[in-house]
């Protein structure tokens, strides 16, 4: 996960996602390189809209965490409130915290 953070990290930054810049950082973070794993990112990332492709996550992650929690039984119908109410304020709370990353 470390080598897609720090690719993020740096199209966050407005610096290219290249196989030094990527190393860089993570070196920065005190990371084991290993240079197959960066290289492989690299190439997985050419020609990816990486804006596009964090949007498209944003807007399926929401739902997906929708189907999780109404598959929980509760015994009385005021609890079941208080959990949709739970929830609704975690997955509001998770895209603020996913929007603060990117923008």
């Amino acid at each position: 996960m470390e080598y897609v953070y720090a690719a993020m990290l740096l199209h966050k930054a407005g610096k290219e996602v290249t196989e030094d810049s990527v190393k860089k950082v993570l070196e920065a973070a005190g990371v084991t390189v290993d240079a197959a794993r960066v290289k492989a990112l690299v190439a997985a990332l050419e020609g990816v809209n990486i804006d596009e492709a964090i949007e498209k996550a944003a807007v399926v992650a929401a739902p997906a965490a929708a189907p999780a929690a109404s598959a929980e039984a509760a015994p009385a119908e005021a609890k079941k409130e208080e959990k949709k109410e739970d929830d609704s304020k975690s997955q509001e709370q998770a895209a603020a915290g996913l929007g603060a990353l990117f923008g």
